[in-house]
């Protein structure tokens, strides 16, 4: 995917989510949060979109999962930790979690589980711009920009302006090192 192509997806993603949140009575209580690293932009640009599409900004956060991984233990390394930042409250909110591309769904899993810690939202969306299969767990998107079948051993990587790539773009690489 090009910029253009990655615009246009996070427009059409917009305008779902905010057809939801509408049907579902959850515009007024919507709140966004991006998982770091990867969602943290991605959340920010679905932000401004709902803003114009529901006539309100949602409240917006981030999550850091590194210490709630399974696989802290595999890894060995101890883990880089980043900043959570959610200011506001999420209990019974309708929280939409954003992610730039659902794996295995393990992310998803450790987001979930530091996201109650700040309270029990009335319900999560998951927002991913893309879904590359493999799942590892019955986790799936709620709103999903493009789903692609990668195999393993390649990877899919989204580059963002924000951080720091020319362009953006969503390529597929082959992993190294594995």
């Amino acid at each position: 995917m090009n910029s253009r192509q990655i615009e246009q997806v996070i427009a059409r993603l917009g305008e779902e989510i905010a057809a939801r949140a509408v049907a579902a009575g959850a515009a007024d209580g919507l709140a966004i949060v991006g998982v770091r690293r990867g969602g943290v932009h991605l959340a920010a640009r679905l932000r401004a979109d709902l803003a114009v599409r529901l006539g309100q900004q949602p409240p917006l956060g981030t999550l850091d999962i590194a210490l709630y991984r399974d696989d802290l233990a595999v890894r060995g390394a101890a883990p880089v930790v980043g900043p959570t930042d959610i200011r506001f409250p999420i209990e019974g909110k309708t929280v939409l979690l954003v992610d730039d591309v659902l794996y295995t769904g393990r992310t998803v899993r450790a987001a979930l589980d530091e996201l109650v810690d700040f309270g029990r939202p009335k319900r999560v969306w998951l927002a991913v711009l893309v879904d590359r299969g493999g799942h590892e767990l019955p986790i799936a998107a709620d709103f999903a920009g493009a789903t692609l079948a990668v195999p393993d051993g390649q990877d899919v990587q989204v580059k963002l302006r924000e951080d720091g790539a020319g362009d953006d773009a969503v390529v597929v690489t082959t992993r190294r090192g594995r």
